[in-house]
């Protein structure tokens, strides 16, 4: 297992990847086709691989299906990268979430917003702070929708909890994220997490967000690095090239409809001969006429490879 100061360096020097849960028609896990689909994400280079995440539809899943969902990842990884585990809902399961966890081999948590309740600055303080100290694994806190804390809030919790290490930033306040890079420097890790991180990759990359969450390495890995790779590099015209003629567009494709986040990328899946399976309700599938329209965005970029090592 990797430290929790280990897992916050590693994260850091290259791209993450958080990858989609398999279920069949009736929304079951299916174990043997997840590890198969993380063994070939982990044929391409990784810093990280965030099981039960977001993307891996953790608001779906069971705080039983977390646990069996990481330790797959866990055997199929063998140690080569750190496994970050999705972690959340209200204090007391997301810290029963941060155990079973740790007891399936994980190295980190990302900790999501706590389900639809709203709180103040000292409640959130408390609530991340409980998953610190429930377990000794790397926490990295994700700031969005109804769980932001401020700089301040920040810097306390990292002089009470040296297990806290990243900060995944799904905001999109520049003010806010320049206070909190300014004030904590290299404590944190810092992880751009926004929908879709490679929008953003440039800008951050500036604040010191040496890295981001790819959804789109689910069915585009090599894709996803030479974007990456582009972004590290300064290559500005690749990336905006890529963002006209794919992100922009696929962006504009997921936003026709609410959840399609997730919905997206197992849709590119099957557009890539990787069916995951179907995705669990509350959220729906894409149209069949949405799929044909992501197929062939994918073909327009089929051919973009890494650079070479």
């Amino acid at each position: 297992m990797f430290s929790p100061v280990e897992v916050g360096s590693k994260l850091g020097t290259g791209l993450l990847s958080f990858p989609v849960t398999h279920f069949d028609a009736e929304g079951r896990f299916l174990e043997a086709d997840y590890r198969a689909h993380c063994a070939w994400m982990l044929e391409h280079e990784l810093a990280g691989l965030f099981a039960a995440g977001g993307t891996g539809e953790f608001f779906s899943l069971t705080p039983d299906e977390v646990g069996e969902v990481v330790a797959a990842a866990v055997a199929e990884t063998a140690g080569r990268i750190p496994v970050i585990s999705g972690c959340g809902y209200g204090t007391a399961i997301a810290t029963d979430i941060a155990r079973k966890a740790e007891k399936a081999g994980a190295d980190g948590l990302l900790l999501l917003p706590p389900y639809l309740i709203g709180s103040n600055q000292d409640g959130l303080a408390n609530h991340i702070e409980a998953v610190c100290r429930a377990t000794g694994l790397g926490v990295i806190v994700y700031n969005r929708d109804n769980g932001i804390v401020t700089d301040e809030t920040l810097a306390h919790l990292c002089e009470r909890n040296p297990n806290l290490v990243g900060f995944k930033d799904g905001v999109g306040d520049i003010e806010l994220m320049a206070r909190i890079q300014a004030r904590m420097g290299d404590r944190l890790t810092y992880i751009g997490g926004l929908p879709t991180a490679e929008t953003f990759a440039t800008p951050y990359l500036a604040m010191g967000v040496t890295t981001y969450s790819s959804a789109i390495f689910n069915f585009l890995p090599e894709w996803a690095l030479r974007f990456y790779a582009a972004v590290r590099a300064g290559d500005h015209a690749f990336v905006v090239e890529q963002l006209n003629t794919f992100v922009l567009p696929y962006i504009a494709l997921r936003s026709r409809g609410r959840g399609y986040a997730v919905s997206i990328v197992k849709a590119g899946m099957r557009a890539v001969g990787r069916d995951a399976g179907p995705v669990r309700t509350p959220l729906a599938d894409l149209s069949a006429a949405e799929q044909e329209e992501l197929a062939a965005l994918i073909a327009r970029v089929s051919d973009v490879a890494p650079i070479a090592a």
